[in-house]
């Protein structure tokens, strides 16, 4: 079994439009955008980073917003909602600000809505999260805090669990058609629901749909010995790349998810300040070169 994933690292999704995914997440939800660079694969499109203050591993969710996409099916395969953690007793202020509507799932109250483009989301209240949160936008007493969980749409969950089981996790409970998952001793973000659907069709990529979820490990060496045992268990996994604010591995799970491994270090400091974090634009070096470009390309959002 592997121990040295300590919980989810961050949530990639797919974007129409920067400027009201930024406005959203900066807006409404008030997290902090950590980082404004571009997608490694297609440095024409944007790559932003929503978080805590530092953009702390269990906090941070992240876009590839390609201007015009349509948005995805739904169905199987994906992560179906991504859930943050919020102070007890908070919900109603938060659904005077976004709306929503009041669920309870595992014994606690949450609050689900939709994002800019459809993806599905919740805050749950969870009085023994004491992460920090980041208070630029929104008090203390009602901010959020980071992911409490992610909840993935399955086909047949027994080799999921099996998968999540081998990675660390134990599992909690069962609600209806859902079993939660929980990294014991994990850094708040440390629950994964896996919803069984056996008739449901195969969801597809697009514009609402999460592109992949990320699991945290400390550090280089950790990451290398997660890669190991994957693949001594017959998981194809990519090589170690260079996000630049973290490593990352990547492999695909059998109920079709995507999932990718990534390192705490070396953080989202690394080239700027930290109080001014998501502020300028970021390239990767070996697409610096295509700043003047992207710098007219890319649609302002501040």
């Amino acid at each position: 079994m592997i121990d040295e994933i300590k919980g989810l690292h961050h949530v990639t999704s797919m974007a129409s439009d920067a400027r009201a995914n930024n406005a959203f997440f900066t807006g409404p939800l008030g997290l902090r955008r950590v980082k404004k660079t571009v997608n490694f694969d297609a440095p024409e499109v944007y790559h932003l980073y929503y978080g805590d203050e530092a953009g702390t591993p269990g906090s941070v969710m992240t876009y590839f917003p390609f201007p015009g996409m349509k948005r995805a099916p739904r169905g199987t395969g994906e992560v179906g909602t991504t859930v943050f953690s919020v102070p007890e007793g908070s919900l109603g202020w938060w659904r005077e600000r976004i709306g929503g509507e009041e669920e309870e799932s595992f014994g606690q109250r949450r609050l689900g809505f939709d994002g800019p483009d459809g993806e599905r989301f919740a805050l749950v209240e969870d009085a023994g999260d004491d992460r920090a949160p980041w208070t630029a936008d929104v008090p203390a007493d009602q901010a959020i805090r980071g992911f409490h969980s992610a909840s993935m749409r399955v086909r047949d969950g027994g080799a999921t669990g099996e998968l999540l089981r081998f990675m660390g996790y134990e599992e909690e409970g069962r609600d209806g058609a859902t079993t939660r998952f929980v990294m014991p001793g994990g850094n708040g973000a440390d629950r994964i629901d896996v919803e069984t659907l056996p008739g449901a069709a195969e969801a597809g990529q697009g514009a609402g749909s999460v592109h992949h979820i990320a699991f945290a490990t400390p550090d280089r060496a950790s990451q290398l010995e997660v890669r190991k045992a994957l693949l001594d268990t017959g998981y194809q996994v990519t090589p170690v790349i260079d996000r630049d604010y973290f490593w990352a591995i990547y492999f695909r799970t059998p109920g079709g998810v995507l999932f990718e491994v990534a390192t705490n270090e070396p953080g989202f400091d690394r080239d700027e300040d930290a109080a001014h974090l998501g502020e300028a634009l970021k390239l990767p070096a070996q697409h610096e070169h295509l700043r003047p470009a992207l710098e007219r390309h890319l649609q302002p959002i501040g």
